[in-house]
């Protein structure tokens, strides 16, 4: 393959503007499908659920997908499961035309479950793929953190764009482009992109290379991350999954109204993704005090929804809970990764994934269990409180806790 025309650090920004096109798309999709959800269902239960299709399968598919990228090309890793992505958010677009009722909500859930199957291996191996975009090592922190960043752009610009096709041109459109969004990242990765391929280190079949052994050796530090960050998000994080019904009950019906919220929502990951970008080295440093502090911003506007006085007293808890959440989960990947070797990378990103997105997807059920049971003030309470309670007990007991970022790529 002939060398890029482009620089490596113009690649980098390269993949960090694709990456985020895509995910706009990705979020217009999401909110179309989670208003045909809403609106074809009014069931708390199929709403969650839909993210738990989403989220759960890194549970099972992100410890393969780890060791996966570890002993073979993380490029084409990359590659095929971007594929994947377009093939699943496809099938999406074609329930809306071809199928009605129950058999169309099934679809749904089905190509979402595709897309969570897909990401699981898309996520993984582009964490890996980003050390290889790096020369210097010590600019990975920043560099993550910058793409945390462009993402959540895109899942601002995302949800209006989805809920203004949804209300002029129907559902299918938005979920058309979700699916064509992904051919830009597959598109600059296989004729654009040369990373320092010499850079990546693959581990071999065996004992050694397996996910049990990323667990064992990446230290009681690491270990301590990644459950942090699953207990919190099973407490705080099922907001994306019942986005729709937050959304009409704060602001109203319409596929618009869900769209501001979820842009909303959005404006706050950006926040947060941009305090982490500015303090990355700082941050990891002390990992304990990041994740709990992300997390008790998270419970505390959770308690703040759970009054909800006002829309624009709501509005800004929303913000709130997307600054915390996104500097949580931003934070375990950028913590998981500086802090690990390169050869094993691709399963510490796949840990993470098990630790926020499976979390992620319990909490989505349990709180729709908990919605259904009392009402959606209550389970913010609820939610909320615990987690405010187990941020400041981990930021007690391990808030000094110094994690030393490796040196090597």
């Amino acid at each position: 393959m002939s060398a890029s025309p482009l620089r490596l650090d113009q690649q980098r920004r390269l993949f960090l503007v694709v990456s985020g096109i895509s995910t706009a798309g990705s979020f217009a999709g999401i909110t179309a499908k989670g208003w045909i959800l809403l609106h074809g269902s009014a069931d708390p239960f199929v709403l969650a659920l839909n993210f738990a299709a989403l989220s759960l399968p890194s549970l099972v598919f992100s410890g393969p997908a780890g060791v996966r990228t570890d002993r073979i090309d993380c490029e084409q890793v990359l590659v095929q499961a971007q594929w994947g992505l377009l093939a699943a958010a496809a099938l999406g677009a074609l329930a809306i035309p071809l199928l009605e009722g129950t058999a169309q909500v099934l679809l749904l859930l089905g190509s979402t479950l595709l897309v969570g199957i897909a990401g699981a291996f898309e996520l993984t191996a582009r964490n890996k793929y980003c050390s290889l975009l790096v020369e210097d090592p010590q600019d990975l922190a920043g560099y993550l953190a910058s793409f945390s960043v462009v993402f959540n752009v895109g899942k601002l610009v995302g949800p209006p764009i989805g809920g203004l096709l949804v209300a002029l041109a129907g559902p299918a459109w938005a979920l058309g482009i979700d699916a064509a969004s992904y051919l830009l990242p597959i598109a600059s990765v296989v004729f654009l992109l040369q990373p320092r391929r010499e850079a990546e280190q693959r581990s071999h079949k065996g004992q050694s290379a397996t996910l049990l052994d990323a667990w064992n050796q990446c230290g009681s530090t690491l270990r301590g991350v990644l459950q942090l960050t699953a207990v919190l998000c099973v407490v705080n994080f099922f907001h994306p999954g019942l986005a729709p019904l937050i959304a009409d009950q704060v602001l109203g019906p319409d596929p618009r109204d869900l769209g501001l919220f979820t842009s909303v929502l959005a404006a706050g990951s950006i926040a947060g993704g941009v305090v982490l970008q500015r303090n990355s080295s700082r941050f990891s440093r002390r990992p304990f005090l990041t994740l709990g502090g992300f997390g008790l911003l998270t419970a505390v506007a959770q308690l703040g929804m759970a009054r909800s006085p006002s829309v624009a007293f709501s509005l800004l808890m929303t913000f709130l809970i997307g600054a915390g959440t996104a500097g949580l989960l931003s934070s375990c990947n950028l913590i998981s990764q500086v802090g690990s070797p390169q050869v094993m990378r691709g399963r510490m990103a796949g840990l993470s994934q098990i630790a926020f997105l499976g979390g992620g997807g319990v909490s989505g059920l349990l709180a729709a269990v908990l919605v259904i049971a009392t009402s959606l003030s209550t389970t913010f309470a609820l939610t909320g409180g615990i987690g405010a309670v187990l941020a400041l007990l981990w930021m007690r007991r391990r808030g000094g806790t110094v994690l030393e970022p490796l040196r090597s790529a």
